[in-house]
């Protein structure tokens, strides 16, 4: 075929030269193998590492009773369920995730996904039709993009927590129309949180209805760590809230709560969720039982947020620019992609693990080193990825911009 003028092989596309270069130059940062628990010390390729690039926010992924009810549960039930919760794939594990998840989360009702990006594709793509909106925060999920493509609507983009932009956005579509504004709670690369009220202001005088995703807010932010919603007292006024229990619950799947009816439509309607087998039972027990140690441990939050800012000041006091906010995710900039897959390998061979983050994550120029927190972080660890992060932060090639 590629000897044929005019033809293009299918598989042409299939380089990317990023990937090339950075190989070639000892500077590639991605799968990385974890050969032990994801905790705050893990041992990454053969050396221990300071992990501040996962998203386990209560360090629950290795509590014991989070262990025991998966233990329990894989032997109970088997490995798995074999089928969609529509049909033979539902367990009462799931009801009583769904109901005490609900309950927590001062909403009607909540149905369960395999994954939490499933669960952004479907929702949206369940209820939003041909003839609907969708207004979505430029610095939006990826999931929430894919969930928008696959719906029906039309999406329109605002700049990222611009009120102003939105409110133009909201003022062409037409009146008659559906109308769906989705944010983040907790923006997962700048950690930023969504100017709700705002939102919510905006929403009740067009006529259109919330969602949050609000997988970076549950055990983070609000009373108990209920997230974005309760953070800001709005539980009422959003209509669904989305999140995952890949971070805060330490397990695999994801959820949406919102209205009995609205929450029952999604049930019958919505493809993601009928043609997907359903949450094995070791992880709907684990995130079940992570759920009950939020709710009987309210410090948890608490301590992390604290964490959180003992963190910003020891940067700020080294020197390190970085953006305020009070959530467990803290980017540090380091602007071009060379110079952000660098730094982080030289972080990661010093023993400190983080996520750099690129383009089309971020602005061409805004490529970032994403860390993030844990609960069961302590002030000695931190102090020790500090002084490291500093030293090589800190350290700058000719030619480098600082």
């Amino acid at each position: 075929m590629k000897g044929l003028i005019g033809i293009m092989d299918l598989f042409d596309k299939c380089t990317n030269e990023l990937v090339e270069t950075s190989r070639a130059a000892g500077i590639y940062p991605y799968f990385h193998c974890l050969e032990s628990r994801q905790d705050v010390e893990v041992i990454m390729e053969g050396k221990r590492r300071i992990m501040l690039g996962s998203n386990n926010y209560l360090g629950l992924t290795v509590n014991p009773r989070v262990i025991k009810a998966g233990v329990e549960a894989l032997e109970k039930y088997g490995s798995g369920c074999s089928g969609s919760r529509f049909l033979n794939g539902t367990l009462d594990l799931h009801v009583r995730l769904e109901e005490e998840l609900a309950s927590f989360l001062g909403k009607e009702a909540c149905m369960t996904f395999s994954t939490g990006f499933q669960s952004n594709l479907g929702i949206i793509s369940a209820i939003v039709g041909r003839n609907d909106y969708m207004l979505c925060d430029k610095e939006n999920h990826a999931s929430i993009y894919d969930g928008c493509k696959l719906s029906y609507g039309k999406m329109l983009r605002y700049r990222h927590s611009d009120m102003e932009d939105l409110e133009a956005q909201l003022m062409r579509i037409p009146e008659s129309a559906g109308k769906l504004i989705i944010t983040d709670g907790v923006f997962s690369m700048s950690g930023d949180i969504a100017k709700l009220p705002e939102i919510v202001a905006l929403a009740e005088k067009y006529g259109a209805r919330v969602m949050v995703d609000d997988a970076h807010g549950l055990g983070v932010i609000g009373e108990n760590g209920r997230g974005t919603a309760d953070y800001f007292g709005l539980t009422d006024k959003v209509d669904l809230i989305m999140g995952t229990f890949s971070k805060s619950l330490a397990s695999i799947g994801g959820y949406v709560a919102g209205d009995y009816r609205v929450i029952d439509y999604a049930r019958h309607a919505s493809r993601p969720f009928i043609f997907c087998a359903s949450i094995p039972p070791a992880s709907c027990a684990t995130a079940l039982e992570a759920l009950r140690i939020l709710k009987e441990q309210p410090e948890l939050p608490k301590r992390l947020i604290s964490l959180a800012a003992y963190m910003r000041n020891g940067l700020k006091s080294r020197g390190i620019a970085i953006r305020e906010s009070i959530t467990p995710i803290i980017p540090i900039y380091t602007y071009e992609p060379e110079r952000t897959l660098r730094k982080a390998k030289e972080l990661y061979d010093e023993g400190v693990y983080v996520n750099p983050v690129l383009p089309p994550a971020t602005p061409a120029d805004e490529c970032l080193l994403r860390t993030s927190y844990m609960a069961t972080h302590t002030e000695a660890i931190l102090d020790e990825a500090l002084d490291t992060i500093e030293r090589v932060i800190g350290r700058t090639a000719e030619g480098e911009r600082k």
